[in-house]
């Protein structure tokens, strides 16, 4: 499973925020993560009280969108491999919840439309089916470079 995530976007460890490719749909993707207590950003995350940082939740919904874009556009017959999806847009990012070691999030990213090379799309992490973040963001596909 790790696997599909790891042959789709460029992230790699230890900063890759997703361990599996839970759907696919042609609006969105949902993508799940588990948080191990051995990661290192707890050690100084408030020590004896552990929390996930709130970047790094935004970051694995960032990594399911840039899944979605490059999924998307292999499905348009276009060529995902001269493409990098990037973050250009962040916008209502709002913290209900915390993550702590040993918690499983779900991950669902929504598109909600497209203009020229912007992607303009929602998130929404959950844990225990409760939202713990939601925010609007958009990615751009900018073409690599050597």
């Amino acid at each position: 499973m790790l696997q599909a995530v790891l042959d789709t976007i460029p992230h790699r460890p230890p900063f890759l925020f997703l361990d599996r490719i839970d759907e696919i749909r042609a609006d969105g993707v949902t993508c799940s993560r588990t948080f191990r207590a051995d990661e290192p950003f707890y050690a100084g995350h408030y020590p004896g009280n552990p929390i996930t940082p709130g970047v790094l939740l935004c970051e694995a919904v960032f990594q399911a969108a840039a899944i979605f874009l490059t999924k998307k556009l292999q499905g348009e017959g276009g060529v995902a491999a001269d493409k990098t999806p990037v973050l250009c847009r962040i916008e209502e990012a709002k913290f209900k919840g915390m993550v702590r070691p040993g918690d499983t999030v779900s991950i669902e990213v929504k598109h909600v439309e497209t203009l020229q090379q912007f992607h303009f799309m929602t998130g929404t992490v959950r844990r225990e089916g409760k939202a713990v973040l939601t925010i609007r963001f958009a990615l751009a596909l900018v073409d690599k470079t050597d």
